[in-house]
């Protein structure tokens, strides 16, 4: 073996025990359960209200569904309101909203997902419905779903590690649509990035859901989350391994996705992870086949994918 090639076996080498060592289980499963009859039913009760576009009453009633919920679960509900202009000079009246234990005695993290709906279905193989409303089962919804059933969790169950923050950010979907030719590369996640600019909280560390609950969906380690959050990229992942959702939790590099969670680090400076959907072999979209279409309802989620991402989320936050 001569040296270059010799050099490139160490390298391998150390890539390969690199590799299995982020995957190495650190703690036993832990015991609280994460019910996903309760996180699916969390999510078909926000489709009840419609779509949830900005400017629209269907919006503004589960935004107040959202802050009742978290309240019962004995959670204080800050409502940080703002008027934020889209991409076409739309005035869009957003709130986030920000639920906060009453005890601040542990370690502080967030758990955050966005909680409006895709005003258009620009990615729908059917072009005449481009311009009609997304449901947003998935790719909204799910992300409040898991975070509300974690909050029914933490109040009857108080042995958690970490004190949790959750925010739901609004106004993240009025992105430039595809039959558009404006050009706006800031035109999403306008909530999150309100918030990051005004946020004053100190986190350990945040984790952003989007798209927790489609059939059959994996979850990579994206691109902004391993730039600015690698070892709490690696933290989840042994989380997922550990609770049994290796599987789910795919131990490969995707793409770089734009996010809530890109403002949460550039902005906030607070290292947070993108758990988000990956589907590298779907022609639709590698967000997987319902993404921004009509279809993106009730009848594609899954509860196995709603398990996998609560009981890792679960183990993350009851492991001492």
């Amino acid at each position: 073996m001569n040296r270059i090639l010799y050099f490139a076996f160490l390298l391998l080498a150390f890539s390969c025990c690199t590799t299995k060592k982020s995957q190495q289980v650190t703690a036993p499963a832990v015991t609280v359960e994460f019910n996903a009859d309760s996180a699916y039913a969390f999510c078909a009760a926000q489709c009840a209200f419609g779509p949830r576009i900005m400017n629209s009453e269907a919006h503004d009633r589960c935004a107040s569904w959202i802050q009742q919920q978290f309240q019962q679960y004995g959670y204080d509900v800050t409502l940080q309101q703002a008027d934020l202009r889209g991409y076409d000079g739309t005035v869009l009246h957003a709130t986030n909203i920000i639920a906060t234990p009453p005890s601040a005695s542990k370690s502080r993290i967030l758990i955050c997902a966005h909680w409006d709906s895709r005003p258009w279905a620009d990615n729908d193989p059917d072009s005449a419905n481009w311009h009609k409303p997304v449901m947003a089962a998935n790719d909204g919804a799910s992300g409040v779903a898991v975070m509300l059933e974690l909050a029914r969790l933490l109040q009857q169950h108080d042995s958690a590690a970490v004190a949790v923050d959750f925010v739901c950010f609004d106004a993240e979907d009025w992105g430039v649509p595809q039959w558009s030719d404006a050009a706006d590369a800031d035109s999403w996640a306008l909530g999150s990035q309100y918030w990051s600019a005004n946020n004053s909280k100190s986190y350990d560390y945040g984790i952003l859901l989007d798209m927790v609950g489609g059939q059959g969906a994996k979850f990579y380690r994206e691109g902004y989350s391993l730039e600015h959050a690698s070892t709490i990229v690696d933290k989840v992942w042994q989380a997922a391994a550990a609770a049994g959702y290796g599987s789910n939790f795919i131990n490969k590099e995707m793409g770089y996705v734009t996010d809530d969670h890109v403002p949460v680090n550039e902005k906030a400076g607070i290292p947070c992870v993108d758990i988000i959907n990956h589907y590298p072999d779907c022609r639709q979209s590698s967000f997987g086949p319902t993404w921004h279409t009509v279809s993106d309802d009730m009848q594609h989620i899954d509860r196995n994918t709603l398990r996998a991402v609560g009981q890792t989320l679960v183990q993350l936050i009851y492991t001492k």
